[in-house]
């Protein structure tokens, strides 16, 4: 069982805020570095506020212990300072200043339950940074889509031409699977947002340590509450959730990479890089004009695939406590991911769709014979498998003759008609349809046009997933901004709470 705070209390990370004014005369104008001695000097500072509550340490040690902390902390945002995130480093600098009692802040608290939420910490302010990323690229995706969505463009299964469809119905698809990336990110957000702090090493301590009172003041939603699995064990599966994210991240922008890296094969591509600073030229070869920025994306798509596995090798098929799982923080690969999405965000600007060229590489191949064998079945009930075989027949005498299906005559494609359903049994058959209607059933515009079926290519479709893809994407970044809302709150209480320590009240 985890237990989780009322809604009054229930406060995400401290990534909105900034670092914690020690008083007005230090107060920082630019943003802290957000780095492993931040994180340390924010857990000292919600340690020390506890022991005072919970009357570990009486109000005057408490007072003492604040101002080492505040002094520890304004040395190490000198010019050079050191700023290690060790407790074991940092610890002397406090007694530096306020003597050997100034460790009892540290009571019921080791560097392994320290490490388990400093990892938590910077997890989650990675967690929001990636979120921010997908949901920009989402939005350029999605803007990209708006400008074309009805523009008829070739799809592939198995690598071969399948069938027409709309321009918007194609991205739509990647931002559906990105849309499903939010998802699992907001899902790894909830698991990572809950406090190991107060664990001790693994079986907490003989100290009233209030483990739900650090979680508050750090911005946590709860607490993780085995001890064991707090500092122990849910670095792994944590992990794998964070990296599994990323990952899935990066397998659906390298696909429409793919898709775009695949275009500059063509004597003539339907979408492609403006040239200009995305793009490269060979030294030896003037025709050339490289994707090198597409190139990018895919690597570091690559580079964030290879995190993920870096960590789930180190982390598999080792015990509860060993340090292997702990030295990969998954957050790299999230961090990765973030790279890969910003990048991508670049290249969706620089994009070019030709709709004409696009339309003109479905005409030049037979994927809209399908429609012509639904029409036989539907509009003048012809065995699907007979107007199947039929339309297959159709497409290889058009290739044999090099034909493309505008190209090949009324009169053929009845001759075809009738040898295609004798290999069935049936005898003195006639194409049943006209041969508008036969024209008709060959266009793209018409395939696409007359999907009826729930998120297809037709028009209205296109536009109602787009609307309902904005409405998503509209509601997570209300999500991040929230959380942001609540890391402020978060900090607000922490600065309060330890400005009340360090005055003695």
């Amino acid at each position: 069982m985890q237990h989780t705070f009322p809604k009054r209390i229930r406060v995400a990370a401290l990534c909105a805020i900034s670092f914690l004014a020690i008083d007005g005369a230090l107060a920082q104008t630019s943003p802290p570095r957000r780095d492993d001695f931040y994180w340390l000097s924010v857990m000292n500072k919600a340690s020390t506020v506890m022991v005072v509550e919970q009357k570990i340490v009486p109000p005057n040690l408490g007072k003492s212990i604040a101002e080492a902390v505040a002094t520890v902390i304004a040395n190490a945002e000198k010019p050079g300072a050191r700023r290690s995130g060790d407790y074991l480093q940092v610890e002397p600098l406090l007694i530096a200043v306020g003597g050997p009692d100034v460790t009892r802040m540290h009571s019921g608290r080791s560097r392994q339950d320290i490490g388990a939420t400093n990892r938590r910490l910077n997890q989650r302010d990675q967690l929001l940074d990636t979120m921010e990323a997908l949901n920009t690229a989402r939005a350029s995706l999605l803007d990209f889509a708006a400008k074309n969505p009805d523009a008829i463009v070739p799809a592939y299964t198995v690598g071969v031409q399948a069938q027409p469809i709309s321009f918007g119905h194609y991205i739509l698809g990647y931002t559906q699977a990105l849309e499903r990336s939010a998802r699992r990110l907001a899902q790894g957000y909830a698991t990572v947002n809950m406090s190991p702090l107060g664990s001790a090493a693994l079986g907490t301590s003989s100290f009233p340590v209030s483990r739900p009172r650090l979680a508050e003041l750090l911005g946590f939603d709860g607490v993780l509450e085995n001890s064991l699995d707090a500092n122990q064990i849910s670095p792994v599966d944590t992990g794998f959730e964070l990296a599994a994210a990323a990952s899935g991240i990066a397998l659906t922008v390298s696909t429409f990479v793919a898709d775009v890296e695949a275009q500059y094969r063509m004597t003539t591509p339907w979408l492609t890089l403006e040239e200009g600073d995305l793009t490269g030229t060979s030294s030896i070869m003037p025709q050339k004009r490289n994707p090198v920025a597409v190139n990018d994306v895919r690597i570091a798509a690559s580079d964030t695939l290879g995190a993920t596995a870096t960590y789930m090798f180190r982390a598999h098929n080792v015990p509860h406590g060993v340090p292997d799982y702990k030295g990969s923080d998954p957050a790299q690969a999230l961090a990765q991911a973030s790279s890969t999405l910003r990048k991508l965000v670049a290249v969706i600007k620089e994009l070019k769709f030709n709709a004409a060229r696009a339309l003109e590489e479905v005409n030049a191949d037979y994927a809209t014979t399908t429609e012509l064998a639904d029409i036989l079945q539907r509009d003048a009930d012809v065995p699907f498998r007979v107007g199947h075989h039929f339309a297959s027949d159709l497409v290889t005498y058009g290739r044999t003759k090099r034909l493309r299906p505008t190209e090949i005559t009324f009169q053929a494609a009845q001759d075809i008609y009738v040898k295609a359903a004798e290999h069935f049994g049936i005898k003195d058959a006639k194409l049943p349809i006209a041969e508008a209607e036969f024209r008709r059933a060959l266009t793209a515009e018409n395939m696409v046009r007359s999907s009826l079926g729930l998120g297809g290519p037709q028009p209205a479709e296109v536009r109602r997933m787009l609307d309902n893809q904005r409405k998503t994407l509209d509601a997570d970044r209300a999500a991040v901004a929230d959380r942001k809302a609540r890391l402020a709150a978060a900090g607000k209480a922490l600065d309060d709470a330890f400005a009340k320590v360090r005055e003695g009240r």
